[in-house]
């Protein structure tokens, strides 16, 4: 693994790390694009995604963002866990939408890197504002 580039090696690390993502890959989720330090994944709205007030659980929102943080966090072949996650919801999610969740790496200080992610629908409405702080731990994603 040691000679990919940086681009190629967050591809294959997140393909690494989604290809054990049953949580994510059975609500729906998709890895459109990876690049160093970005992720961008879709979201397609279905009606048993909605709450009681008919409009998509914040919940579904969340991973979806939380997910395409993970991804943008762990594109360098080190593992990195979510230290600490907020969003702020911005307007609803519909059934038949479908939410595209970009994050990108704002900062990296030694361990802890802080990210943004946009969650937005088709129409490029924000849906969301995520950030995500992460922790570098022990391990490897691939083996070199």
């Amino acid at each position: 693994m040691t000679d990919l580039t940086g681009d190629e090696l967050a591809r294959a690390c997140v393909d690494a790390m989604y290809a054990s993502d049953t949580a994510s890959q059975n609500i729906g989720i998709t890895v459109d694009e990876v690049r160093e330090g970005f992720a961008r994944l879709n979201l397609p709205i279905k009606t048993d995604m909605l709450n009681g007030h008919g409009i998509c659980h914040g919940g579904f929102i969340f991973t979806l963002a939380d997910t395409a943080f993970a991804c943008a966090c762990n594109t360098r072949n080190d593992v990195n866990l979510a230290q600490k996650c907020s969003i702020e919801y911005r307007r609803p999610g519909k059934a038949g939408d479908r939410l595209t969740a970009t994050a990108e790496q704002l900062s990296q200080e030694g361990r802890y890197g802080r990210y943004q992610v946009r969650v937005t629908d088709q129409d490029d409405n924000l849906i969301a504002l995520f950030e995500g702080h992460s922790c570098r731990v022990r391990g490897k994603l691939l083996d070199n």
